[in-house]
């Protein structure tokens, strides 16, 4: 096998996510949420609504990110999905006050539109190699099941149905985040991929030449010659990495 292709894990993909297509949903949202809601006469330096759209992007983005960096770090990559999951809960609280400055209760998770909101669930993201091309047109058919409330002329609808997507994705972007530390517990990251792949190579390096590793240090041996001693003008393996490591084999004739 191709050293390459054990080194590097599988990235990317992030498109097959539930919380992407979620994150898409609130990102979108949260832009058209603002033109319409919150009134430049109310935010002159556009801070509210600039700290909002940039959360919820920074939600989308780094899950992208850090789908695109799990090739070569797990650690990378859960640390940006838990950034993607903060970003969230950070857009979370903005819209938790922009209902409270209107005197309006979010809604309780036993209201009805929750409970309808809260049923809608995704298809699976089929694609063909056009997958850009082939998402936008799967996201576009699953949007139109959210219009009810993200098109709703009610504000306060809109927030309400915005916050009830953002604890959605917040609670999968928590299982991917759980998921993701299993299995680098299981199966390590790149480091551990990169010693064994090293490893494998020395040995199989070793086997071609005869050349044998050192049981000290584990580096290769190479073939030197006794200056002095009893034993002077023998050949014997000594270890390439002295004088760290002083461990000698002797040369076993044929």
């Amino acid at each position: 096998m191709n050293p390459s292709k054990r080194l590097f894990d599988k990235c990317g993909g992030y498109r097959k996510l539930h919380s992407f297509t979620f994150a898409t949903l609130i990102h979108l949202g949260t832009i058209k949420f603002c033109k319409r809601f919150i009134p430049w006469q109310e935010d002159p330096l556009g801070k509210i609504a600039g700290q909002m759209i940039g959360a919820a992007r920074s939600g989308r983005q780094n899950i992208i990110e850090g789908s695109e960096r799990s090739a070569t770090s797990k650690e990378t990559e859960i640390k940006l999905t838990d950034v993607a999951r903060a970003s969230l809960a950070e857009l979370l609280g903005d819209y938790e006050m922009h209902l409270a400055t209107k005197g309006v209760i979010p809604w309780s998770c036993n209201d009805p539109q929750h409970e309808k909101l809260s049923g809608v669930w995704l298809p699976e993201f089929e694609y063909t190699q056009d997958t850009m091309h082939d998402y936008w047109l799967y996201f576009q058919r699953i949007k139109r099941e959210f219009d009810l409330w993200l098109e709703s002329e009610d504000e306060t609808i809109v927030a309400n149905a915005m916050i009830v997507l953002i604890f959605r994705t917040m609670s999968m972007l928590s299982r991917q985040t759980a998921q993701q530390g299993e299995s680098f517990a299981k199966a390590g990251g790149f480091r551990e991929r990169m010693t064994a792949v090293r490893l494998d190579e020395r040995e199989k390096q070793r086997d071609e030449s005869g050349t044998p590793v050192c049981t000290e240090c584990g580096k290769p041996m190479r073939k030197r010659t006794a200056r002095s001693g009893p034993n002077a003008g023998q050949p014997f393996w000594g270890c390439s990495g002295y004088p760290d490591c002083k461990a000698i084999l002797p040369i076993k004739e044929d």
